[in-house]
């Protein structure tokens, strides 16, 4: 496969990885319209599992059908489609070698009692990722929660299993639980904290949310205001995170999050490219809204990506 300087670069700083995990990197930093410059859009639809169908797509039926994520993800030139078991089953020989995709190995759900752990159920394996032909497996992780190191245990025997018959990992890493404020899950010191240990378990791709600047742990804080990092920005925000991603030397890609207006969509995509990030998940951002709608949405978002808008 054909691979720009720049994803070489990138590449490069995978020193211990195998070439099928490296293949498959490349492959999804080149695929689409933005294939090549080092940035990404991935399309995330694990919502159904841990919002429910309605909630997810009631706004726009089309999305009840899996087909329609696939295609979606291909005419719009994103770089790869990430979902849980069922949905990749339901259109994996359809659209075959048509777009990386991305198996989301754990899930959760919203009829949980609010008494239960900050948890997700492990619903794939390394085996069906192989089987469907992804180019990674993706998990959520969750620091502050009183069951994360049971998960932190889960994805790093995932991952090495992944790796070893060259599929790459993403790590979704969303602070929550009782360690966390509600404020706490989206402070700046906490979602570095969090990005960082995604990387430290190996992730090859870092999911994180954009952050706040509010600093919830006061020793970290301490520190902040010490050494005077600045966190007053997005874009500033954004490059602390890539910083605590090994100094830039992992893929961090941003959630899109809950859905809001295009324009809010296109001020994030403009702090993370500032910042340095590595691109967008964006699900429900896009999902949720007509097609042509999306499609012209996720356009200009390739277009700030490459810095013409």
């Amino acid at each position: 496969m054909r691979a720009t300087r720049t994803v070489r670069k990138i590449l490069s700083h995978y020193e211990g990885e195998t070439p099928g995990v490296k293949g498959n990197l490349c492959r999804i930093l080149m695929q689409g319209k933005l294939g090549g410059t080092g940035k990404m859009i991935i399309l995330p639809v694990d919502q159904g599992f841990e919002h429910g169908p309605a909630r997810s797509f009631g706004p726009n039926p089309d999305g009840y059908d899996p087909h329609y994520h696939y295609q979606m993800a291909i005419d719009a030139g994103l770089n790869a489609y990430a979902a849980p078991l069922g949905p990749l089953e339901a259109g994996a020989d359809t659209f075959a070698g048509q777009i990386p995709t991305i198996l989301k190995l754990n899930s959760s759900n919203s009829l949980l009692s609010g008494t239960a752990g900050k948890d997700q159920a492990i619903t794939g394996s390394v085996e069906d990722a192989l089987r469907l032909g992804c180019s990674a497996v993706g998990f959520t992780i969750y620091p502050g929660s009183d069951c994360s190191l049971s998960m932190f245990e889960e994805i790093v025997e995932m991952r090495r299993e992944a790796a070893a018959v060259g599929i790459a990992t993403v790590i979704w890493s969303y602070p929550r639980g009782e360690g966390v404020t509600k404020e706490g899950e989206l402070a700046i010191d906490v979602g570095a904290y969090a990005a960082h240990m995604a990387a430290l378990l190996g992730a090859h791709i870092v999911k994180v949310k954009l952050t706040t600047d509010h600093l919830m742990q006061p020793e970290a804080k301490k520190v902040y205001e010490e050494k005077g990092i600045d966190v007053s920005t997005l874009p500033a925000r954004v490059k602390h995170v890539v910083d605590a991603c090994f100094n830039g030397r992992r893929l961090v890609v941003f959630s899109g999050g809950a859905a809001k207006g295009a324009d809010a969509v296109y001020d994030d995509a403009r702090a993370i490219r500032d910042g340095g990030g590595n691109g967008s998940i964006i699900g429900r951002n896009s999902f949720q809204r007509p097609r042509d709608e999306a499609l012209a949405m996720l356009g200009k978002l390739v277009d700030i990506y490459k810095g013409k808008a």
